[in-house]
């Protein structure tokens, strides 16, 4: 009986949940995140340079 509800909790969870809308929205996440650390960086150090060239 237990290997029968293990069984079947397993077959429940494959089938319902999505693993791979959740892994999308993850990196999909992670690359915006990414992209505006980069910004960030780059703007800081064209603002740390052009500080630099006006003394």
């Amino acid at each position: 009986m237990k290997k029968l509800s293990l069984y079947s909790m397993s077959l429940f969870a494959i089938l319902l949940l999505t693993s791979c809308e959740a892994v999308e929205t993850i990196f999909k996440a992670g690359m915006w995140w990414g992209i505006i650390v980069v910004v960030g960086i780059v703007a800081l150090l064209l603002w740390l340079f052009s500080r630099g060239k006006n003394s």
